[in-house]
């Protein structure tokens, strides 16, 4: 049995993302996340504390060996899956990050991946230099290329979850919808607008 099989994610994944939080801090925003509903947490932070809820960390193997996590997201230019898992305990999970048909094959046969991010769905701004957009009917397409979870990414915003994951997304990752404003008021529309 693949580690983490059986593993889904909450239909809205929120990554904690220091810079789009800043000012406020990092704990504080993952903490109203967690509090407003927010079942699936990814950091892009080195530290980290207790939450009432599953935290992911961004990158860094290491940190997930150390903290209490629930699993690892990689990256293209990070650590391979392979070499990641031999490293983890079982049951921490590993994502990784996908950007066209060719990467999210690789991903689908790669057994040490447990779930696969697909995107940028949309334009984004979370990156200085983002992969190009793949679209809804690209995500569609490719909905059925594998059975692990497929974590949309990229542009997505409270008015276009709904048809995200009717193309086919078990999840949806957002940041900027989730970490501008009102994190609560964000959580709660976001969990409505997916439910």
């Amino acid at each position: 049995m693949t580690p983490g099989a059986g593993f889904r994610p909450g239909r809205i994944y929120a990554i904690a993302d220091a810079e789009a939080l800043a000012p406020r801090g990092l704990a504080e925003g993952a903490f109203i996340m967690a509090q407003a509903g927010i079942t699936t947490i990814q950091l892009r932070a080195k530290s980290l504390g207790d939450w009432p809820g599953t935290l992911w960390i961004d990158d860094r193997v290491d940190l997930a060996l150390l903290l209490p996590l629930a699993g690892v997201h990689l990256g293209r230019g990070d650590m391979p899956a392979a070499a990641a898992r031999r490293l983890l305990p079982p049951a921490i999970r590993i994502g990784v990050s996908t950007h066209d048909e060719g990467q999210l094959a690789l991903a689908d046969a790669e057994a040490a991946a447990d779930w696969i991010a697909f995107g940028p769905i949309f334009t984004t701004r979370s990156k200085r230099e983002p992969d190009p957009v793949v679209g809804l009917e690209r995500l569609r397409q490719l909905r059925g290329r594998t059975a692990k979870p497929l974590i949309a990414i990229g542009g997505v915003q409270r008015a276009n979850v709904a048809e995200v994951l009717a193309a086919g997304a078990d999840s949806v990752a957002v940041i900027q919808a989730v970490c501008s404003g009102d994190i609560a008021r964000n959580c709660r529309e976001l969990l409505a607008a997916a439910a």
